[in-house]
């Protein structure tokens, strides 16, 4: 639909020949309007809309609301942003595309063209969640987990084959390409967008949180939950609040020895101890001009670590530059260039644009760090690393977990290591020379040395020992600087005599194949290799919890003894249970460092001050002996990476290996659905649909599901992690044919909806007030007397009975990562409504886009206050205002006591609960049973 443009923004913009339609910003003017110091992210937004503006859900209001932005003032205006394009991992991406192909099969059904459903916004989806580092330490481990990958998910991957050949619009990079937000940057981010002659700013929504990653390119993007990412590949705008926004200004350069991850670290501890949990971060000032592109983006990666919306930096020569260097065309680097500076997107470093609140760094004191041992933001400086690994570790083990004896023998030895080893030909799990070694055997905090005998050597693992060292994550893995100086110490530390030491898992999992290319031109490889850094895939690995087992004896040892070992990984989350289930100690560090704490072996190390180990003459080697200088590392960049990488690595991005193309792949514009598949099903959304909505109806005779308390996550509620045997998914699963080993995760089967709603309202630390007592994915199922039986089992029964469900919540509900399953397993539990006494917004706008009514509570009301106790039965009238084309703000709640239960004999109640369905589109979703439903009609009357 063509803009209103009330403001006559409509123009033309000629970049070297080559007219180009643009809407203006510096169109919109009026009393109290400033657009010149608006920040770049929310002039970004204003073109958005100035460009979509139809009269209803985009209004001239909503745009003179971003121009006359009050930098003070809290965000109440909600405004619908479109984005240009949506990026999607496999993980969550998965469940979109099974969806789509639902609503095709409807659309057909109905009477319609399926092929009518197509993404309206260009899609594109990276595979990159789903490889694990099973095999490593070898010159085969990549291959052999591809194999392993590729028969774990074999009917996931087909049925995106399918859908990379059914949908236009619709792209997918293969297994083994590299991580979704690396791609982005490298090749699929164009900054500027052009569309049926229109240029407008590149913008996107991605099914993963650190979509933020593109901010460092300029790209205003983030992530959201699936139902937000259909929506918007259907053409839906996204409802969101005008943010306020945090200026960030920088100045200096990093000093010698500091790295970006360094500098990232700082950034996620200064914002996190600021707060900006829902607004947008803003770097400005001439700090911003001396940053590489590439630190940049490892900055916006971090957004969700820090819990902004994003991180943004501004269009200046560095993006250009990198994006030349990626392999764009001269004629798109001419365009954003033009574009930028027409329209006040390009960076002024002297500006000081109006900003909500303001932080300040000098870039140039920022010191060598890490983070751990359970959270981004909980920054250390490595000079203080040891000190402060002894004062975490007494939360980790008991301070008497010592023996004396054990802690007298170890009195002779150093504290970090005692043994050197020589490189091995044949990166093994010893240390080299065949002979006893042991990790750290420190006094002055607990120790319980654990021996452990691999291929017949013998050494000692213990409280500190780090048991996995990963290269991985986007969010340093597209940095040349630290990823250069990591393969640089690799050879300064062979070069040296010194080898990891046995008991650590080492991993090198690039975000692309252009970190592969440049290494090997540089001759860097086989360093990384001798050290066990042995390419094992691209992709998302250690920092999802992809690390693959430990050594197996040395998990035994681990486990056998309780001890609190450590992974160091180059990722940008290191949450406990996160990485591995036999690691409760996790720190984040740069490339380096992670190589360095890989020849360590233990975090009870200075590595300022602690030798390494030995060379080959015996002599201590310390960490400064083997730090390669700034100067090396540029040098090596210079010679080693050219633009021709990123355009031979990107040519046939989509195409894929052999294995991906000689996948056996369903044809056709609809799917034909496997009956025995446990991974890919059809959901019953559209099942029995009439062409034109029914009325919106009351809700009567409804029995509570659950009752919780405050800030209850969309953690809580989704599906997450591994299957347990014995849970209701478990049982499908089993009863299905599939061996436990082969359960996989929640995250593998979200296109499973039978797997996803036995595992909606399951976490075990969810407590519902309904059965006290208990923790757990259970309630009181009031068709068996009260008895107390699993959240899914219940549902089933009371959906069998035709008895409507109602969740009951306290403050901050559906807070959290946003996750479709929240929203779309308590749609298919059978539950119509939440009362909360709020909301997390998308969370709430999440429920509408499925059908189920959020409403709240009186102002300062609880359940509590109101008397419930979840045994009532529950009537909401009012509801049917709906059907009238207005949205109420209240709706009357009638509570009644139930047959059979303790308030058998109380008395009827009534409140009002407010309607929170915000928007007019939100009330045309709900109209319409759900946001796919809505847009299914809407394509099928055009």
């Amino acid at each position: 639909m063509a803009s209103q443009d009330s403001f006559g923004a409509k123009g033309t913009l000629d970049v070297d020949g080559q007219s180009y339609e643009i809407y203006r910003l510096d169109a919109v003017k009026g009393e109290g309007l400033d657009v010149e110091s608006l920040p770049f992210s929310l002039k970004v937004l204003l073109e958005n809309l100035l460009r979509t503006e139809d009269g209803a859900d985009i209004t001239a209001d909503h745009i003179r609301a971003i121009a006359g932005w009050d930098a003070s003032a809290a965000p109440d205006q909600e405004i619908q942003f479109t984005p240009a394009r949506v990026i999607m991992q496999d993980f969550t991406g998965v469940p979109c595309v099974v969806d789509l192909a639902t609503m095709r099969e409807a659309m057909a059904e109905l009477g319609g063209d399926a092929t009518r459903i197509n993404p309206l916004a260009p899609a594109e989806m990276v595979i990159d969640h789903s490889v694990i580092a099973d095999v490593f330490g070898s010159a085969d481990a990549f291959e052999r987990n591809v194999e392993i990958e590729y028969e774990r998910n074999r009917e996931r991957y087909q049925f995106l084959r399918w859908g990379q050949g059914a949908f236009d619009d619709f792209k997918v990079v293969p297994p083994g390409t590299g991580i979704v937000h690396q791609v982005n940057i490298e090749h699929l981010a164009r900054v500027v967008m052009v569309r049926d002659g229109v240029a407008y700013p590149d913008t996107c929504v991605g099914t993963d949180s650190h979509t933020t990653m593109v901010n460092g390119i300029g790209v205003v993007g983030w992530g959201v939950g699936g139902i937000e990412a259909e929506a918007a590949m259907l053409g839906q705008p996204v409802s969101m609040l005008i943010p306020r926004v945090v200026g960030f200004k920088l100045s200096g350069e990093l000093p010698e020895g500091s790295t970006a991850t360094d500098l990232v670290l700082t950034i996620t501890e200064m914002l996190r101890e600021h707060g900006v949990v829902g607004k947008f971060v803003e770097f400005y000032g001439e700090g911003v001009s001396a940053l590489p592109l590439a630190n940049r983006a490892t900055i916006g990666n971090m957004s969700p670590e820090f819990g902004s919306t994003i991180a943004v930096f501004p269009i200046d020569d560095q993006t250009v530059d990198y994006l030349r260097l990626t392999g764009r065309s001269e004629e798109q680097l001419a365009l954003v260039e033009a574009f930028a500076k027409e329209q006040g997107l390009w960076h002024d470093p002297s500006a000081e644009p109006r900003y909500s609140e303001r932080l300040e760094l000098d870039v140039s004191t920022v010191v060598p760090s890490l983070a751990g041992p359970k959270r981004p933001q909980d920054r250390v400086e490595v000079s203080a690393a040891k000190e402060s690994f002894r004062g975490a570790l007494k939360d980790y083990v008991d301070e008497g977990d010592s023996d004396p004896d054990d802690a007298a023998a170890a009195s002779g030895y150093d504290e970090a290591v005692e043994e050197s080893f020589p490189a091995s030909d044949a990166p093994s799990h010893s240390g080299g020379n065949g002979a006893p070694v042991h990790a750290s055997t420190a006094t002055g905090r607990a120790s319980k040395p654990t021996k452990v005998t691999v291929d017949g050597q013998e050494f000692e693992v213990d409280h500190g020992s780090v048991v996995i060292a990963a290269i991985t994550s986007c969010t340093n893995t597209s940095n040349p600087s630290v990823m250069i100086g990591a393969a640089l110490l690799a050879k300064n530390a062979v070069d040296k005599g010194l080898a990891r030491k046995p008991w650590v898992k080492t991993s090198l999992a690039p975000g692309s194949k252009v970190v592969s290319d440049y290494y090997d031109r540089a001759g860097l490889t086989p360093y990384l290799d001798k050290l066990g850094f042995n390419l094992v895939g691209y992709g998302c690995t250690t920092c999802i919890g992809n690390s693959g087992p430990l050594i197996p004896e040395v998990s035994a040892a681990v486990n056998e003894a309780d001890l609190a070992v450590v992974s160091v990984l180059s990722g940008n989350r290191n949450f406990e249970g996160r990485i591995n289930p036999d690691v409760k100690m996790n720190y984040l560090a740069s490339p380096p460092l992670v190589v360095a704490y890989a020849l360590a072996g233990s975090m009870d190390v200075d590595l300022f001050n602690d030798p390494l180990g030995q060379d080959t003459d015996g002599n201590d080697v310390f960490l400064k002996d083997i730090w390669p200088s700034p100067r090396e590392v540029e040098e090596t960049i210079a010679r080693a990476i050219t633009s021709d990488m990123f355009g031979s690595s990107y040519a046939d991005v989509f195409k894929g290996d052999e294995r991906w193309q000689s996948l056996p792949t369903p044809e056709g514009n609809t799917f034909e659905w496997d009956p025995e598949s446990t991974y890919v099903r059809r959901p019953p959304y559209f099942d029995g649909m009439p062409t034109e909505p029914e009325p919106v109806t009351d809700i009567v005779g409804a029995r509570v599901l659950l009752k919780l308390g405050d800030s209850v996550t969309t953690d809580h509620i989704s599906p997450a992690g591994a299957i347990k045997k014995d849970s209701p998914a478990g049982r499908y699963l089993a009863e299905h044919g599939v061996e436990q080993r082969d359960f996989n995760s929640y995250g593998s089967r979200r296109g499973n909806h039978e797997v996803m709603i036995r595992g909606t309202f399951a976490n075990i630390r969810l407590r519902n007030q309904i059965a006290p007592g208990t923790e757990g994915g259970v309630t009181k199922d009031f068709t068996k007397d009260g008895e107390v039986t699993s959240v899914f089992e219940a549902s089933e029964n009371y959906q069998a009975a035709g008895t409507p469900l109602v969740v009951l919540a306290g403050k901050e509900y559906g807070s959290g990562s946003s996750r479709d399953w929240a929203a779309k397993g308590t749609a298919l539990l059978g539950v119509k409504a939440v009362i909360a006494e709020s909301y997390e917004r998308i969370h709430r706008s999440n429920l509408i886009g499925m059908g189920v009514i959020p409403l709240q509570f009186p102002a300062g009301k609880t359940a509590d206050d109101l008397g419930l106790t979840g045994a009532e039965v529950i009537s909401i009238s009012g509801i049917t205002e709906l059907n009238d084309g207005t949205t109420p703000k209240t709706v009357t709640v009638k509570v009644e006591p139930a047959p059979g239960t303790d308030m058998a004999h109380g008395e009827t109640s009534e409140f009002e609960a407010v309607v929170r369905i915000d928007t007019p589109g939100e009330a045309n979703y709900y109209r319409n049973g759900g946001i796919m439903q809505y847009v299914l009609r809407n394509l099928l009357r055009a």
